[in-house]
Parts: structure tokens; sequence; C-alpha cells
């Protein structure tokens, strides 16, 4: 029976169905799911698996006076589609009206903005805490899945949630998957309990004091909604162990987990992408450097913590990596800890991380890694504009968060031939913790030759009066930017710092007599590069304009947009002369 999606506006209209309806519900969501995901794109894997597991989570508990805190909550596709709004998946021209994410602002079962993994057992002791405070009675559920169990966040809430001693429940969604293969011996004792169909007798969650609930098919309706029943108004903690199907209902997404976790628009049939694209890559650039790098030197090791794809090292590339290649799963605390630990013992670790997930290991970076002075070596990928544009994966605040930690060099390389010079400098030299902050937008070949003393700035052009001092990806901004004040007669100086932690004070003292001196920086201006510019020239003739973006939290955003909201395109520079 075909069921009318558009008659959905809350979880309320799904409860007087019975299973055989809720069944038809699952498939008919399933359906318009696919059909948006291969027109779209976005995570596909992660919501094709948990369909069922959300509409009996719906069925069962009453959202939102019932509090849900999904993790990572790139699984809640379906839980928009139960909640009012459907139509952001039934009709294309409203398809970006919903985010990839839980989103308060959209709704009132979101509870929080939530695009990093490990949280919602910790937000959600949180919320259960505060229910017993006030006596309420709601049941409070923490669903979490996709490795992300593995974060220390996550064991860390894992460990103290029983100690409420009241309603707490986490559905832990098993898919034998991270965004990648799982690692970790947690991930091994999951195996042993589905193999055991929940009976083995070393089991940790009990071990921790829950009350142990599995489901062995974790994509069927009856038993998801049995067990979700069996932990409801609950006065204790109870963990619900459900076995699902990663990409469940498209076999292309069955069969390449990996590939599948998030893409781009594709062929619903072969799985082949919509889009294609040959344009040289940084990733892929760096992965093939990396490769040569560690055959030639065993002592060069790979990290990464969950996120192979982010640098574009697949898994054919990790095989052939072999021990040189580390995956410590979604945990980037540990991975940077890890990093300290092969410095310290003679190894040459370069871990490569996504901007937006080295936040969460800022102490490792100071503590582990700054203070000891040990040159491990941070690739730091997505950390620009021209990044990942949703609010939750922001990659722009890393010249702020990195180049200000003591002993850190953070290298910002403006094209292909320095960033492959920085990563050998980096991985040779034995004399600092580093930085390289992957360039954003498409690959740019300077053609010319790289000094490889990265404390001094690159003087690309010798003008007068006026300097452009364009860091990273937004050295090409300021040589356009040049070029059209060259058009009105100006001779501007160009330069490249190249090094956005430590000042070419030599160069600096030599514009100390200009009449203007303009940074740019592919980040914000809030404790950025240019900021350091126009303190150390504060006391000079010369008039400093610091460029960059604004620090704000933005949304899916268009990064030319920000650039002009921001006074960066080279036309607006040029008119500030």
């Amino acid at each position: 029976m075909e069921i009318d999606l558009k008659s959905i506006h809350s979880p309320e209209d799904i409860k007087g169905l019975k299973l055989n309806q809720l069944t038809d519900l699952s498939a008919e969501l399933r359906a318009k799911l696919m059909k948006k995901l291969s027109a779209h794109g976005g995570h596909a894997g992660p919501n094709l698996g948990v369909v069922e597991a959300t509409v009996a989570l719906h069925y069962v508990f009453n959202a939102p006076k019932d509090h849900i805190v999904f993790d990572v909550s790139h699984q809640t596709y379906v839980h928009k589609m139960l909640t009012g709004r459907i139509d952001a998946f039934l009709d294309p021209e409203k398809y970006d009206d919903v985010t990839g994410y839980t989103c308060p602002r959209e709704s009132e079962y979101d509870l929080f903005e939530i695009g990093h993994t490990s949280t919602s057992i910790a937000l959600a002791i949180g919320l259960a805490k505060a229910r017993d405070l006030r006596e309420g009675k709601e049941n409070v559920v923490a669903f979490i899945g996709d490795a992300s169990l593995g974060g220390g966040e996550a064991l860390e809430g894992l460990d103290f949630a029983p100690e409420l001693g009241s309603n707490f429940i986490v559905i832990l969604n098993d898919n034998q998957m991270s965004i990648a293969e799982n690692h970790g011996a947690l991930y091994e004792h999951l195996a042993e309990l589905r193999k055991t169909n929940g009976t083995a007798a070393n089991n940790i969650f009990k071990a921790l004091g829950y009350q142990y609930i599995y489901v062995e098919e974790g994509n069927d309706l009856k038993a998801l909604i049995q067990a979700f029943e069996a932990a409801r108004d609950a006065d204790h903690a109870v963990l619900v162990h459900i076995n699902t199907m990663k990409g469940a209902g498209l076999p292309v997404a069955e069969a390449d987990k990996e590939s599948f976790h998030y893409t781009a628009p594709f062929d619903l049939k072969t799985g082949t992408p919509l889009n294609p694209s040959d344009a040289e890559d940084y990733s892929e650039m760096f992965a093939r450097h990396m490769l040569i790098r560690m055959r030639d030197n065993p002592k060069i090791v790979t990290l990464t913590a969950g996120t192979p794809g982010a640098f574009s090292f697949t898994p054919e590339r990790r095989k052939a990596a072999g021990k040189q290649f580390v995956d410590v799963g979604i945990c980037e605390q540990e991975a940077t800890a890890v990093a300290a630990g092969l410095a310290k013992g003679g190894c040459r670790p370069v871990f490569g991380v996504m901007a937006t997930f080295i936040q969460r290991a800022y102490d490792q970076l100071s503590q582990d890694i700054a203070i000891n002075n040990l040159p491990a070596v941070i690739v730091d990928f997505a950390g620009s504009v021209w990044g990942i544009p949703d609010m939750t994966h922001l990659g722009f605040f890393d010249i702020s968060l990195m180049s200000n930690i003591p002993n850190f060099v953070f290298l910002a390389p403006a094209s292909a031939e320095e960033y492959l010079s920085m990563l050998d400098w980096a991985i040779d030299q034995t004399e600092h913790p580093v930085v390289i902050r992957t360039p954003g937008g498409p690959v740019i070949h300077s053609g010319r030759a790289v000094n490889n003393d990265f404390f001094k700035y690159d003087i690309v052009e010798d003008g007068n009066e006026i300097a452009l001092i364009g860091a990273g990806s937004f050295f090409a901004i300021a040589e356009k930017a040049a070029e059209l004040m060259r058009a009105k007669g100006f001779k501007p100086t160009v330069i490249n710092p190249r090094n956005l932690s430590q000042l070419d004070c030599g160069c600096l003292d030599t514009l100390k007599d200009y009449k203007t001196v303009i940074t740019l920086e592919d980040g914000i201006l809030d404790g950025g590069f240019g900021q350091k510019v126009a303190a150390y020239l504060g006391n000079s003739p010369a008039k400093v304009i610091t460029l960059g973006l604004k620090k704000e939290f933005l949304d899916r955003y268009d990064a030319d947009e920000v650039l002009k909201a921001n006074g960066l395109t080279p036309e607006q520079i040029a008119e500030l002369i």
C-alpha cells in the first residue's frame, strides 16, 4: 500500500499505523530518500541504514517531549521526514530547505546543532540530569553509530551515564563501519556480541551497569519496536544494540559502504557520479607524495582519525602503505597524542586531518606536541572559505587556532610546488612541530622556484608605497588585485608570506615607510595573521589594512558572496587604494 507522505506532519501521524503499514511507510521513505540522494548528494549510507530504526524510534517514543539526541546527526534525514519537513525530500525545488544535520532553527524536534562525532551521550546526560533536577518524567535517548562510540567523549559518557540512576537510553547503531572500516578492540567486542546474538559472557555494557538489549535484525521494524518498548520509561540506564546494514536498500551503497558514506549526485542504478571531475586535487597530490615518501623511509607514518578519504587514502593506498598507515578511529585527540609519541620515538608522523576536526584536539596540540617541541607534522585539509560550507564543519578558524601555539610553525602554501616542498621540509626537519594548511580552491601551479627557508617571506613583485601580503589561497587574490592596481598606475609590492606563525621582521621592516600595507588571509581576522603584521607595524607610518573573514558561524554559504561581503574581491581591494 502506498503511503501519502505529504500527510505526515509529525510523529503523531504514524502512531496509529499497523506493522504492515509501518513497513510500507519505511519503503516509501527509503525510495524518496534514494531519489533525493541520487539527485542532490548527501550522507547516503548512514541514512539508508536507519530508516526502520528511525520509524520505530518515533513510533515508540514521544518526541519532542521525549528527548532524542543523534550523534554526528548525519543520519537524521528520515527523522526530518517524520517531523514536519517532508517537502524538503519530495520537492526538488525544496531540497535545500533543510540542513544535513539536526538544526534547532528548523524544528523543535532537533535539540542541538551537531556535526562532530561522539557527543550524543554527554549531551543526553546533561538533559537527563536537568530532567531529574526538575523531577520530569520524559525519556532521554542518545542515538549513536558510525563508530562514534570509539571517540573519547562517547566512552567517557558511556562510563558515567549509569551513575545517574535514572532513565537513560543509548541506542547503539552497529553497522560495522566508521566512515571507512572500524578500528579498535571495542569493535572486535561488538563483533563478538553479534556472533553470539548478544549472549557473550564478556559484555562491556553490562559491566558498566547497563541493561543490555540486542537486536540481531536491526532493519526489522517488529524487532526494533519491541526492543525500544522494552527500554522506554526504564528507571535505569539501558543500551539497545541494533545490528544494521549501512546503505540498506541501495545495492551500490551496500556493496561500497565507504564511498557511499557521503556522496555527490550519482546514478541510482550504477552508483556512477553524475558530474565526475578530472581536475587536479591537492588531496590526491598529498596521497601520492606520501606513498613515495613512506616507500623510501620506513619511519614515516601517515595518521588519520577515521577520515582517510579526506586526503585520498583509498583502501588500495592504505593497503600499499601497510603498517606505515595508522587509523586510530574517530579520535583526533588520540591521533594527535600518537603523533607526539611517534615523533618522540624517532619516527616521522604526518597526521592528515580536516581543519574542522583538529579543533577537537587543541589540548594535545599544545600540551603533547608543542610544549615538548616534537617534530610532528599536521596537514590540515578544508581549512578555507572554499572548504565545507556547513556550520558544523567550518574550517577557516584554523589559522587563529593553531598559528598562535608556541613552537608550532604554521605554513600556508600558495601553490602546488610550495605545498609539496613544505611537506618534504616538514618531514625532513627535526626542530619544530609543523602545520601545513592545504590550499583551498583549485590547484595552482606557480612556475616559480621555491625557497625552502620558510621563515622568510617570498617577495614576488618588488614595488613601492603599497604592499599586498596575500597568505596561502588568498595570494592569488593579491596577485589579481596588484594587476588591477598596476593598470591604475600604481606599483605594488606583492608578498607571499608562507609562514603565518613566525613574522619575517626583516621583510616587514622594509615596509615601515610604505603608505599602505594590505594583508589578505583565508580565515577569520580575529587572532589571525593580519593582526600579527598590524601589531608589528603599529608604530610605523605605514597604514595597515587587514582583510579576511568576519568571526561568525556561516551555514551553507556561497564562497564568492562571502568574499564580496568581506571586501575580498580583487576589484574591492584595488578600489581601497
